[in-house]
Parts: structure tokens; C-alpha cells; sequence
């Protein structure tokens, strides 16, 4: 019976013993089986640093390939503060070199942070500023590339480009509008340290940058370089408050020139007001587009069949009166006895008046929505403006004299254009 009891003791234990190794097994099975990479990131994140390489953005061209937003390379200041031997040393000598005080530069230098990137004063540095900070040769102190948008036509079609932030990011204009697809995906050089930040004798991994995406435009910068000169002699000459210009192609829509004052340099934005920075007038000034409204009441009536351009005719006595306001034409006395295609070749506001009564403001109205005044035209730039249309409801006998030659209505200048 002793020898028995012993015996199933023994079995317990080797039992106890097998299950212990399953265990053991399986778990090693399932950390380097299933859990591998997750343990494994988790590891290089403790010991592996990276220090940023900026990637360039995504060019803007010209219909004819001429870039109008490029990149130049710059270089930015990164401190590994725990690899940083003599930290007054060179807090001292960099804050020198950079012209700020040393308590600003003690800041980045004491930071207990495994990477620092000295902002904003040691962004984009100069050349000269970056070989002197090379040439002190300090440990922990790193120089890395990074990307800067350039506009090498300064003002040229500024409001349109817009510009970019310190960090590269979209801010305005079509650098903001297609922003997602100009940015490209940053690179780094990777290296490994110590929970002290030691550097460990660990060869570094270079992981390159890709470029964001090129985006060509219908813009033809030979027009436009015309246009910008033209306004030019415009402000010279008037001293207007605003000017603004806009070229397109009537057969296809595209627009091949744009460009408004006040104006500003892209490269060098932070100089401006938001004032300047925000007005592209060409999509957001809202002005009575006066006569060249015409045009639409000329074609709703047309398209109604309520006037027979060459047939039907109209008499000009020099004004006509609605709702007791007298509306007149610009010449004194009236163009007299006209067809209505007369009435259109001779600007005349009281024939325009007749179309409007001959519609009604149903029909009338319908085609300035049709023709998709009061909303936005859709060019892709931020900031545009819808104009003002009179409500339906709020158009009275007087409001629908006006609109039919254009006043008391404001459209923006892109949309007619459009």
C-alpha cells in the first residue's frame, strides 16, 4: 500500500510537470507564431528613433507644362537631447547662430524628449546658417532635409496658387483645394538608441520620401503673364481700389487667365494682411452686373417665343415709368421706333423692361436659375461667392423692371463669365 501511495504521487507529478511544459510551449508557439510582429514592434519602438525627411509636394503646372509651384530644399535643426554632451555649450553657440536668446534655445536643448524639432526658429534655415551649425560638429545636434514650396513668378497668379504653411500644408487657393493629393508621404532615417538615448553601434535605415502628386492646370502662363501686365498698367494709371481680370476659353469653358488687386507673393505671404490674402475677387466680388445681363433676358425671351428679335418692335420715347418710378435709357430722347434685335444692339433699357413685363417673373427668374445664378459655378477654389438674386416671392412689378436690365441683382465675375 506505501509503495502505491508513492507511485500515484509520483504520476501527479509527472503530470503536473508535462502540463507545465505544454504550456510553456505553446505560449513561446504563440509569441513567435501569432503574436510575432506586434511584440516585435512594440520592441523597436522602445530602442528605434527616426529623424523626419520631408517629402516635396506635388508641382502645379501650366496647360503647356510650365511650373508655376515648385520645391527647393531646405534644411531643419533637430536635437536628440540625451545625446547632447555639453548642453550649455550648445545652447549657447546655436542660439548665436540662430539670433534668438539662449533661455528660448534652453528649452529645445533640456527638453526631455527623445527627438526635438526646433520650431519655428530652426526651420528652413539658410544654407549659411546650416554649415556653421555644422561646423560645430556637437553630438545629439542634426541637420535634416526638408522641402519648401517656391513660386517662381512671385506674384503672378497668386490668389489662384495660393500658398503653403511652414509644414507644408495647403493653406489657400489650389495648394488647400488639392492639398490631399500634393502632399506626399515623409521619409526618415532611422536610427537606434538606448533607453538614455545612446546611440547603439546599429546600422541606420534610410527611408526615402515620395513626392506628392503633380496637378497641370488649364491656365496658358503666356496669357496669364499678359493679363498680370496689363494690370499692372491699370493700377499705374487709376489707382483703383480693386482690379480684377479673368480669361476663358468660350468654346470649352476652361479658364485661361486670372488675376486680381490687390495682390501678394506667394513666397512670402506672412507680409500681407488676410485682407489681401483672402480677396480673389474674380469668384468672390459681387457687383450689378448692369448690361451684360442682358444677354439673359435677351435669351429667355427668345427661348419663350414672347419676341421675334428681327420681327416684332419696340418704341423708345427716352424712358417708361413702373410702380411710379421712372426708369430711362441712356440716350436723351430714346432710340425711337427699333426691332427688339435693336433694343439689344442699342443697350436700351426701357425694351429690356418690355421683355421682362412680356416673361413675367416666373418664367424670367427660371432662367436665372437655370442659367444657375444665385449658387456657386464650382471652380475648384476656395472662398467662392454665390451673388445676390431677389427671392421669387419678393419680386414685385419694379424689382422685375430692374433685374431684366440687371440692377438690383449682383452676380460674381466667374460666373458670368461662365
Amino acid at each position: 500500500m506505501f509503495f502505491k501511495s508513492i507511485d500515484k504521487r509520483i504520476r501527479i507529478i509527472l503530470l503536473a510537470i508535462i502540463f507545465m511544459f505544454v504550456v510553456i510551449i505553446a505560449k513561446v508557439a504563440y509569441v513567435q507564431l501569432i503574436n510575432y510582429e506586434k511584440l516585435n514592434k512594440l520592441a523597436s519602438d522602445l530602442w528605434s528613433r527616426e529623424l523626419p525627411i520631408a517629402a516635396d509636394r506635388g508641382r502645379i503646372l501650366d496647360r503647356n507644362g510650365i511650373v508655376l509651384a515648385d520645391n527647393i530644399t531646405t534644411t531643419s535643426l533637430v536635437l536628440i537631447p540625451n545625446q547632447i554632451t555639453d548642453k550649455e555649450k550648445a545652447s549657447t553657440l546655436i542660439a548665436e547662430i540662430l539670433g534668438v536668446t539662449k533661455e528660448e534655445m534652453d528649452k529645445h536643448v533640456y527638453k526631455e524628449t527623445s527627438i526635438e524639432r526646433v520650431h519655428p526658429e530652426g526651420r528652413q534655415l539658410s544654407y549659411e546658417i546650416a554649415d556653421k551649425i555644422a561646423s560645430l560638429n556637437l553630438d545629439g545636434v542634426y541637420l535634416v532635409k526638408e522641402s519648401k514650396r517656391y513660386y517662381p513668378y512671385g506674384k503672378s497668379l497668386s490668389h489662384v496658387l495660393g500658398y503653403v504653411g511652414i509644414d507644408n500644408q495647403g493653406l489657400s487657393g489650389l495648394e488647400l483645394e488639392y492639398d490631399e493629393y500634393l502632399t506626399g508621404e515623409n521619409g526618415a532615417i532611422k536610427y537606434f538608441s538606448d533607453a538614455k538615448g545612446n546611440s547603439l553601434d546599429i546600422s541606420e535605415i534610410y527611408e526615402s520620401p515620395q513626392s506628392g502628386i503633380d496637378i497641370q492646370l488649364t491656365i496658358d502662363y503666356n496669357i496669364q503673364k499678359a493679363v498680370e501686365r496689363e494690370m499692372d498698367n491699370v493700377v499705374d494709371m487709376f489707382n483703383p481700389d480693386m482690379a480684377l481680370a479673368i480669361v476663358m476659353d468660350p468654346n470649352t469653358g476652361e479658364i485661361l487667365a486670372m488675376s486680381s488687386r490687390p495682390t501678394y507673393d506667394s513666397n512670402n505671404y506672412s507680409n500681407y494682411s488676410m485682407e489681401v490674402l483672402s480677396r480673389n475677387l474674380p469668384i468672390w466680388a459681387s457687383y450689378e452686373p448692369g448690361s451684360t445681363f442682358k444677354i439673359i433676358t435677351t435669351a429667355a425671351a427668345v427661348e419663350e417665343g414672347v419676341v421675334n428679335l428681327e420681327k416684332d418692335t419696340f418704341d423708345d420715347s427716352g424712358s417708361v415709368v413702373v410702380s411710379g418710378a421712372r426708369i430711362g435709357c441712356w440716350k436723351a430722347g430714346g432710340h425711337g421706333h427699333q426691332t427688339f434685335l435693336q433694343v439689344l444692339e442699342n443697350s436700351c433699357n426701357p425694351g429690356f423692361v418690355k421683355m421682362g413685363q412680356l416673361l413675367g417673373k416666373e418664367r424670367l427668374f427660371s432662367y436665372i436659375d437655370l442659367f444657375g445664378f444665385g449658387s456657386k459655378t464650382g471652380v475648384d477654389l476656395n472662398g467662392e461667392g454665390k451673388g445676390i438674386i431677389f427671392p421669387l416671392d419678393k419680386v414685385g412689378e419694379l424689382e422685375l423692371a430692374t433685374t431684366a436690365f440687371g440692377q438690383g441683382v449682383s452676380v460674381t465675375p466667374i460666373h458670368l463669365t461662365v
